[in-house]
C-alpha cells in the first residue's frame, strides 16, 4: 500500500503528513479527490470523529483511508473546545478569530495547561482499522505569536522551547506536535504497510 486517502479538506493537514511521511506514501486528500460531501462529525470524542471520517470515505472509495480529528484541550475550560476545536465560536470564524475568543475567555484565569490531541485511525477495511491517540502538552499564552501553523499554534506556548507552536520550523513542529507523534506511532506499528 503506498497510496492513502486522508478524509480531510485541510490541505495544512495534508502538508503534515506528507512531511511527516516523508513523501514515502502517496496522499490523496478529499480536495484532490473532489470530494465535497459534507462529513458530519458528531462523536463525542476525537476517535469517534475520526472513525466517522474513515467509514464514510472507505464506503465512497473502497481504498484504505487515513483520518485524524484532533483538537485543544484546554484544563481551565474542562477540555474545551475539545472536538468542537474546529468550531468554537460558531461557523464561519477564522482561526484568528477562534484563538483570540479563547484569549477572552480565558483572561480572568491563571490556570493556562492544555493539551493538543491528535486521534489517528487508519481504515484498511471493516476488519482492520489501526487507532493511535497522541498528544502535545504546553500552555495557552496570553497574547498570540508567530507566524507558521494553523489553527491555535499562536497561542499554544511550548516551554521546552520558550516560544509558541507557531514559531517553531516545521521540522521542530513534526517532532512535538499531537499529529506528528501520531504519525510516527503509525509507522512503527505498521511499517510493511507503507513499504518501508
Amino acid at each position: 500500500m503506498n497510496t492513502l486517502i486522508l478524509a480531510t479538506k485541510n490541505t495544512h493537514k495534508t502538508k503534515e503528513f506528507q512531511s511527516v511521511f516523508n513523501n514515502s506514501i502517496t496522499i490523496e486528500d478529499l480536495t484532490r479527490l473532489q470530494y465535497n460531501n459534507e462529513i458530519i462529525e458528531n462523536g463525542e470524542t476525537f476517535i469517534e470523529n475520526a472513525l466517522i471520517k474513515c467509514r464514510e470515505i472507505y464506503t465512497k472509495f473502497n481504498q484504505p483511508v487515513l483520518a485524524d480529528d484532533s483538537g485543544l484541550s484546554v484544563k481551565a475550560l474542562n477540555g474545551k473546545p475539545g472536538v468542537l476545536s474546529a468550531r468554537f465560536g460558531g461557523e464561519g470564524l477564522s482561526d484568528q478569530d477562534r484563538y483570540m475568543l479563547l484569549l477572552e475567555k480565558m483572561k480572568e484565569t491563571k490556570e493556562r495547561e492544555a493539551s493538543f490531541v491528535c486521534a489517528l485511525v487508519l481504515y484498511i477495511s471493516p476488519n482492520r482499522i489501526f487507532i493511535i491517540q497522541e498528544e502535545c502538552k504546553g500552555y495557552i499564552a496570553e497574547k498570540p505569536s508567530g507566524v507558521y501553523g494553523f489553527g491555535y499554534d499562536p497561542v499554544f506556548f511550548l516551554p521546552q522551547f520558550n516560544r509558541s507552536m507557531a514559531e517553531l520550523s516545521e521540522s521542530e513542529k513534526n517532532e512535538i506536535s499531537h499529529r506528528g507523534k501520531a504519525a510516527k506511532q503509525l509507522l512503527k506499528l505498521i511499517p510493511e504497510l507503507f513499504c518501508m
